[in-house]
């Protein structure tokens, strides 16, 4: 099996798996008129699935069928907040094998209809008490885990573990990360939103390989800043697929890399930003795309004024309409540019 995905030409594609990763990166010049600086933007709403995590979905199958742990025809599961699960839809039934997603009911129900749609079996799981819906806690994801485990036993499944097989970051290295250096003049420093920790650290790796003075940050959410050792005081935040309070990620470790410093982004500053990158760029994106944004801002208004910023635009804005993200103009939410330890 080959390491790397096989890029795209013009010629004739085999499969929507071809259609994985390769995707387009974009200068935020509306955005950034005016400021000392730019932002260049990796679009990774434009995969199959929607989302950045087509990359792993397909890298943890290759993988795990090069080495037998993933036998033909055995099913798959994982637990997911609908972007891993999308990714895995599309690669299991693409490869034969039958696959079952695990989410919280705290999730959107475009994910859980997506994946559906795709041929998936979605298990929803009863969010933990208190837990308010659109907005999955630490212990949400917990009760996720607990059911995903079960299904694996009873099943004889493989598991995708996306926050503990190394399949996760080395899709970002071999891929996302390559990919941004051979299609930027230069890269300064990088900023990501953090779930599994899977794109920060395979990105970051290999932007520190080519240039270890490319300075890389953390994106967590304001009031669960556990990465950066502060108090969780508000694990329940809107901005979907990270920002779980773990104190300690597996991706993180096994890559090697060491973050530059930790920036926080509040929910409303996520979600002006996503308003921006629809209006002023026609990026239309989720939750945590505006918040790499509205990380991005800070860092051109503070430390790294004049530098060459790159982000991730995650995933699609259509997988969010049931969440009340659009329903507002945007009007008068432009982001603030605090300034955060760094």
């Amino acid at each position: 099996m080959p390491d790397t995905i096989r890029s795209r030409d013009n010629r004739l594609l085999l499969s929507a798996l071809d259609l994985i990763g390769n995707t387009p990166l974009v200068e935020l010049s509306r955005i950034c008129a005016g400021l000392d600086g730019r932002i260049l933007a990796k679009c990774e709403f434009l995969n199959p699935g929607g989302s950045k995590k087509d990359r792993i979905a397909l890298q943890i199958v290759r993988d795990a069928e090069a080495d037998g742990r993933l036998t033909p025809g055995q099913p798959v599961v994982e637990l997911t907040s609908g972007n891993t699960g999308a990714g895995l839809a599309i690669v299991c039934s693409l490869t034969g094998h039958p696959f079952v997603a695990v989410m919280s009911k705290g999730n959107t129900v475009e994910r859980a209809q997506m994946m559906r749609g795709l041929g998936a079996e979605v298990v929803l799981v009863d969010q933990a008490p208190g837990s308010p819906h659109g907005q999955v806690s630490g212990e949400d994801l917990a009760l996720v885990e607990a059911e995903a485990q079960r299904i694996v036993r009873d099943r004889g499944a493989f598991r995708a573990d996306q926050f503990e097989l190394g399949s996760n970051y080395r899709a970002h290295y071999l891929g996302t990360g390559p990919e941004i250096l051979r299609q930027a003049d230069r890269i300064d420093a990088f900023c990501d939103f953090v779930g599994t920790g899977g794109s920060f650290a395979g990105c970051a790796k290999a932007f520190k390989e080519h240039d270890p003075s490319i300075a890389c940050y953390i994106v967590e959410p304001a009031g669960s800043p556990a990465l950066a050792g502060g108090q969780v005081a508000n694990p329940s935040h809107r901005i979907q697929g990270g920002g779980y309070s773990r104190r300690t990620l597996t991706m993180l470790e096994e890559s090697g890399v060491q973050p530059d410093g930790y920036l926080t982004i509040t929910d409303d500053e996520a979600i002006a930003c996503a308003h921006r990158l629809a209006k002023e760029e026609g990026l239309f994106v989720g939750f945590s795309s505006g918040a790499n944004l509205a990380a991005a801002l800070q860092l051109l208004a503070g430390p790294h004024r004049g530098a060459s910023l790159a982000i991730l635009l995650n995933d699609t804005g259509l997988k969010y309409m049931s969440m009340g993200m659009w329903k507002r103009s945007g009007a008068g939410l432009l982001p603030r540019c605090p300034s955060h330890p760094i």
